[in-house]
């Protein structure tokens, strides 16, 4: 019916072949027909496909490809290329996909950062106009190129020697202190001066028996000396070199006649028990602050040098304790000292410390500063 043989009745083979005992012997494995029929028809199709088949792929066109095995640097090529694509993805989503296509603008006021100036050198500007102004001011009309050869040391080469002086009179510098300086342009600068000067100027002139001004030896008009006092000098200078010189006539200025007016200052309270227990501690101090031997009055540890000789302590003017504070104390003095063939109040800030010993407590010296802050 399909192509199978058919099947051959057991029963019959036993009756009606005329086989000998020993063919009719069971044999040793028994074989399902259905299976060994089925077996052979695939044998036989096989057998006559096969080369039917292979033909026809051959020689027929548009037939369908044969599949072949990649190669490993076509899978790496193609999982790199589906790597980069996605990263492309992951980037446009954290950026912004308009970042890309409009890049940002840079902002209209942007400016290149500041480069640091270097500072002024004031130090060196305020020695060479300190030691101009000394020249400048101080002159005598007996020794002019004395002035001069010192100007010299502050001016270019070339410069006026006399800066403005007629050449008459005496002048005395005491003392000079440079102060503030303005920097200008091209390493200019403008330097304050402060100077001590005495003067001595034309003395009023005496009347003579006939009413006329006396002379004096050699027909000179006597000179008084006047007093010291303050003035200011204005001190232009400029920087070429890495040096420092005076670039012109300076300018006189006024010093003014007071510092200006200091804050009220907060009240203190006083302690006015522990005041009266250590004035007598406070006047041996001083007492021995001024003969040389401080070790004995000062708390252990202290280092207070004693004044130089030539100074008398004269008496404790007055002393209070600061109310304020539990460990150590400060108080406030103020100390009359003979120096000079005079007397000067002085006023002190005095640092107090508890030193115990075995048998008793006292307050001792630790520390002393000048006056009130």
């Amino acid at each position: 019916m399909m192509g199978l043989p058919e099947p051959v009745d057991q029963s019959k083979r036993g009756l009606t072949a005329g086989l000998s005992r020993e063919e009719e012997k069971p044999a040793a494995r028994t074989v399902n027909p259905w299976e060994a029929a089925g077996t052979e028809l695939v044998a036989r199709e096989r057998a006559t496909t096969a080369p039917e088949e292979t033909a026809r792929q051959a020689t027929t066109p548009g037939a369908p490809w044969v599949p072949q095995d990649e190669s490993s640097g076509v899978v790496f090529a193609r999982r790199l290329g589906r790597g980069l694509l996605w990263a492309v993805v992951v980037l446009a989503a954290v950026t912004g996909v308009r970042a890309w296509v409009v890049p940002p603008k840079a902002p209209a006021n942007a400016t290149a950062p500041a480069q640091a100036v270097p500072a002024y050198p004031n130090a060196e500007a305020q020695a060479v106009a300190g030691r101009f102004a000394r020249a400048y001011l101080g002159w005598d009309e007996t020794r002019k190129e004395e002035r001069a050869a010192l100007l010299a040391t502050a001016l270019p080469a070339g410069a006026d020697g006399t800066m403005g002086w007629d050449g008459k009179g005496r002048q005395e510098v005491l003392a000079v202190q440079p102060g503030a300086v303005t920097p200008a342009e091209a390493g200019r600068a403008l330097v304050r001066v402060d100077v001590l000067i005495r003067s001595g100027g034309p003395a009023e002139p005496s009347a003579g028996p006939s009413g006329s001004p006396s002379a004096g030896p050699g027909g000179t008009t006597p000179r008084a000396e006047s007093g010291a006092r303050w003035v200011g000098l204005d001190v232009p200078v400029f920087q070429a070199g890495g040096r420092f010189s005076v670039s012109g006539r300076p300018a006189l200025v006024g010093v003014p006649a007071t510092g200006p007016q200091l804050p009220d200052a907060p009240a203190v309270q006083t302690d006015t028990e522990l005041t009266g227990q250590t004035k007598g501690t406070i006047e041996k101090f001083f007492a021995a602050y001024a003969g040389g031997d401080t070790e004995s009055v000062s708390a252990p540890g202290a280092r207070l040098p004693a004044l130089p000789q030539g100074i008398e302590f004269k008496g404790l003017l007055s002393w209070s304790v600061d109310a304020a504070g539990t460990g150590d104390r400060w108080g406030s003095a103020r100390v009359g000292w003979a120096m000079g063939g005079t007397t000067v109040e002085v006023a002190y800030r005095v640092k107090l410390t508890r030193v115990s010993s075995s048998d008793a407590q006292r307050w001792q010296v630790a520390d002393i500063r000048g006056g009130a802050l």
